[in-house]
């Protein structure tokens, strides 16, 4: 087993005694400045600073470790944590050299478990030059000098990329559900459209046939009564048709932030969704949905953003969505925008749209409908 292998603290090790498990096997490297110790290389009031130090790092990196949920998903502590191993590192390579110049490289280990590709590579660079000054000042011999730093190269590189590509697989993961979801969702379109196409046409022409056969029949009661109620069944079941269409259509509004939340981070777009206010009434909720959808889309489309803030507000009176990035700004042009259509079904609920470039740059879309609309349905 690699040095790398065992100090691999994967994604998927949830469990903290199993990561702590892992983490000792690699620790192991430890054993030579314990045996400084031991041996009798460093003694006196330096030993016990020593042992102390060792001590200290053992805890912290540990404590580092488990304070990390995963390699891209970090702690409140992780950070503090981090700093107080990086200083019990750098200050005991300088003070007691030797074998205390392995202390950098599990820091750099730990560096890129834990911080971004450039700062991580900073931070490789720092222990680097420690490593070697500090190796030339207490005078150790140069080819330990070099083993050390390369290790501390190859092993801050390797957990990098094995960070990145954790990161990665997590976002294809997460893609390929938004795949999936955009799928099933795409499936109950498709067959809203052809229940509406066969059996609404079909519904309807037997309306269309019932009243003309009343109108036939006007000489028989009897007749005209039992037509009647034909014409009356196929008006219910094309209301009950139109409406099933209507429920495969749409979704909640609490449905379309989730998704939003979803196609926003899959396409490396922050998110941040706040709702304040009472739930919207059935008719704003379908609407300011169908609003989200296309906003959202607009954005991961044309907006070239890093960050997306969503806001819908309900004080009773009047509803609120305002759709704000950090993008480019400007009204997307085409027809595959969807603009237009969501303008005129805003004006159809007695409402307003705006959209046009915010006054700090990037887009913004603002849907403001009155309150009435949504309690009238």
């Amino acid at each position: 087993m690699s040095f790398a292998e065992k100090l691999h603290f994967g994604e998927g090790t949830t469990s903290p005694r199993r990561r702590l498990l892992g983490m000792s096997v690699g620790m192991v490297y430890l054993v030579f400045p314990i045996a400084s110790l031991v041996s009798g290389e460093v003694t006196g009031v330096r030993a016990v600073w020593a042992g102390a130090a060792l001590f200290g790092f053992i805890a912290f990196f540990i404590a580092t470790v488990v304070s990390a949920k995963s390699f891209d998903r970090r702690g409140r502590a992780t950070f503090p944590l981090l700093g107080v191993t990086t200083v019990i590192a750098l200050v005991s390579s300088f003070a007691f050299g030797g074998a205390w110049l392995t202390l950098p490289v599990y820091t750099v280990v730990l560096f890129g478990f834990t911080l971004p590709p450039t700062w991580a590579l900073a931070g490789v660079a720092m222990n680097l030059v420690v490593v070697v000054t500090a190796g030339l000042l207490t005078g150790d011999d140069a080819p330990g000098v070099i083993v050390l730093a390369l290790q501390v190269v190859t092993l801050g590189v390797l957990f990098i990329s094995i960070r990145n590509s954790r990161v990665l697989t997590r976002q294809l993961h997460e893609a390929q559900g938004e795949v999936a979801r955009l799928a099933a969702t795409e499936e109950r379109l498709r067959i809203a459209r052809d229940l509406h196409d066969l059996l609404g046409h079909s519904l309807s022409l037997i309306v269309l046939k019932s009243e003309l056969a009343g109108r036939l029949a006007e000489g028989s009661p009897q007749v005209r009564r039992e037509i009647g109620d034909i014409e009356s069944v196929a008006r219910q079941a094309l209301v009950e048709v139109r409406e099933a269409v209507t429920g495969y259509r749409q979704r909640s509004l609490s449905e379309e932030l989730d998704g939003a939340r979803s196609v926003l981070r899959a396409a490396g777009v922050r998110a941040e969704v706040r709702v304040s206010g009472t739930p919207l009434p059935d008719l704003l909720d379908g609407l300011f949905g169908w609003a989200v959808r296309e906003g959202v889309t607009n954005v991961v489309r044309h907006a070239r953003a890093a960050g997306c803030e969503i806001q819908v507000t309900y004080d009773g009176e009047r509803a609120t969505l305002e759709i704000m990035d950090d993008g480019r700004g400007g009204e997307p042009r085409g027809t595959g925008s969807g603009l237009s259509g969501l303008r005129e079904r805003v004006a159809g609920a007695g409402g307003t749209m705006e959209a046009g470039s915010a006054p700090k740059g990037g887009f913004r879309l603002r849907v403001l409908v009155p309150a009435g609309v949504g309690t009238a349905a």
